[in-house]
């Protein structure tokens, strides 16, 4: 495999502070071209830049402070490791990551969380960039508007559901697939019924028994949320009706994914919990890198369980399959208001079960008359649209957070 450049998107993060021990593994396989944060932590953003040698450094936060801030990390960085010359250049705002995305880079990785990474996807694509997606939300969001920027085999999915799903596809042709199976590891509540999840807080709600993520994507993934956008984002990547993906769930993690044949045969694949195989994967697809991570033991005692979803505790993936099937702008709508319901959990304003609930109510807002809801996927959506929804979507679900906790204040009167 030839060397290839690479722009990674939410460098700071999970995704990309991982995906940078993946490159600093394998150094003649990868440069690093650009890196794009949030702003939350100039100085490790200052120092991978400065360690990778990047061309440019973008940052989402546009205020004088965090710039100023952010480049004189740079020059001390610089002179740490006796780079007195260099200076790459320095980009900051709302539109920075996606002009660093559209650099030309052969690989942008979108580490991004939220629908925020939907232009940057699409300035990738644009600039033909191969797309390691990371951001499953600029997909489900964009729908239609990102499959129509793409050209065939241009995304290449970073969610270890969705790579280990691309990887059980090499084994068999697209007419021979029966169905997908998208593993859960049911999150720190598997088990629990929906009146004892009225009780649990932001804490429990982060403690993941196997994955280390942030804090929307580690509540997401306790909802069920991050499963149902995972089912969206599966039939958009794959073609697959929605009437053949199904969702078990898998505690330990092993089991990333799995492919049914027509035949009866099911292709699994199978690691240890890590997110470092897929991210490589999305930075040398269709190629694979030489020990990225340790394979699973065989050689002692192991058992994997498999138990089916609860749908009564956890509705989050019912729920998403419902506006994946509506298409339009109803998969943004579910995203956004899960992102500010999310956020009013961790601040108190809602007790765990009531995110989803908030999130079925935007959604059935959406589809009434004063939703202005697009049904129905159209190549002829608009990214304006889609962004116009996931704005009516936060400024709903805060309406209705409003008047949840107003009811709650009279019911205690």
């Amino acid at each position: 495999m030839t060397q290839r450049s690479v722009t990674i998107l939410g460098s700071t993060g999970s995704i990309g502070t991982q995906a940078i021990e993946v490159v600093d593994g394998h150094p003649d396989r990868f440069t690093v071209r650009a890196l794009a944060a949030g702003g939350s932590d100039v100085g490790l953003l200052a120092h991978q830049a400065v360690a990778l040698r990047v061309e440019q450094v973008a940052v989402a936060r546009d205020d004088e402070p965090t710039v100023r801030e952010l480049r004189e990390a740079l020059v001390h960085a610089a002179a740490e490791a006796g780079l007195t010359a260099y200076r790459p250049e320095v980009l900051a705002g709302a539109t920075a990551a996606e002009t660093v995305a559209g650099n030309g880079a052969d690989v942008v990785l979108n580490g991004i969380t939220g629908s925020i990474g939907l232009r940057p996807t699409l300035a990738a694509l644009a600039a033909g960039s191969t797309l390691a997606l990371a951001n499953k939300e600029s997909l489900i969001v964009g729908g239609p508007v990102v499959k129509a920027a793409a050209r065939p085999d241009q995304i290449v999915p970073v969610d270890s559901e969705h790579s280990a799903i691309a990887q059980c596809l090499r084994g068999g042709r697209r007419e021979e697939v029966r169905r997908l199976v998208v593993t859960a590891s049911g999150g720190p509540f598997r088990g629990m019924t929906r009146e004892q999840l009225r009780d649990v807080t932001p804490q429990q709600a982060l403690a993941h028994p196997t994955w280390d993520m942030g804090l929307v994507v580690t509540t997401n993934s306790a909802t069920l949320v991050n499963k149902g956008l995972e089912v969206i984002e599966a039939h958009l990547l794959f073609d697959v009706p929605y009437d053949d993906i199904g969702v078990v769930v898998h505690p330990q993690s092993v089991v990333h994914s799995m492919v049914e044949f027509v035949d009866g045969s099911t292709l699994v694949q199978a690691s240890p919990p890590t997110m470092h195989i897929p991210i490589a994967l999305g930075l040398s697809w269709p190629e694979r890198l030489a020990d990225v991570a340790a394979a699973c033991d065989w050689s002692g005692s192991a058992t994997w369980e498999f138990e089916p979803l609860d749908d009564e505790a956890f509705p989050a993936v019912r729920l998403a399959v419902r506006v994946g099937r509506e298409g339009g702008t109803f998969p943004a709508v579910y995203n956004a208001a899960n992102e500010v319901c999310v956020a009013a959990f961790h601040a108190g304003a809602l007790a765990f079960p009531e995110i989803v609930d908030v999130v079925a109510r935007v959604v059935e807002d959406h589809a009434g008359p004063g939703g202005n809801g697009i049904a129905a996927p159209s190549v002829d959506l608009s990214v304006d649209q889609v962004l116009a929804a996931d704005t009516w979507a936060r400024r709903r679900a805060t309406e209705r957070i409003g008047a949840l906790a107003h009811q709650t204040q009279e019911a205690a009167r």
